[in-house]
């Protein structure tokens, strides 16, 4: 498929009738990033639910799974949603979740290893 070529006046042309054809919330919201830091043409990126991780479930999915195969009566909608939150960040491999993972891991083996929790 070939890709359409527009001189850079096109382009802002085109750029400014996209603007002018929103709404005053979303002309609001470019207006606060930047008119001039704004692509409109840029590809989208994938929604949150459609990324997979790497045993190809969903964060829906893998959400869904951890959640059942623990008590109800055990857990809060805090306790869920910082569940939630971890693996929203694993699927997206950011770092600060990164840090909270190998960190609980680590300190769930210090306990098994000092007797103060069973495998």
């Amino acid at each position: 498929m070939t890709e359409n070529k527009f001189t850079p006046e096109e382009i802002a042309d085109k750029k400014k009738a996209i603007f002018d054809a929103m709404g005053k919330r979303g002309q609001k919201q470019i207006m606060k990033k930047g008119y001039d830091n704004w692509d409109p043409f840029q590809e989208p990126k994938d929604p949150i639910d459609i990324r997979k991780d790497k045993t190809k479930r969903t964060s829906q999915m893998l959400i869904r799974e951890f959640l059942t195969s623990i008590d109800h009566d055990e857990y809060s909608n805090t306790y869920a949603q910082g569940a939630l939150e971890m693996c929203l960040g694993i699927i997206n491999e950011e770092e600060r979740i990164r840090g909270m993972f190998d960190f609980a891991c680590w300190y769930k083996s210090l306990l098994i290893e000092e007797g103060y929790e069973s495998k």
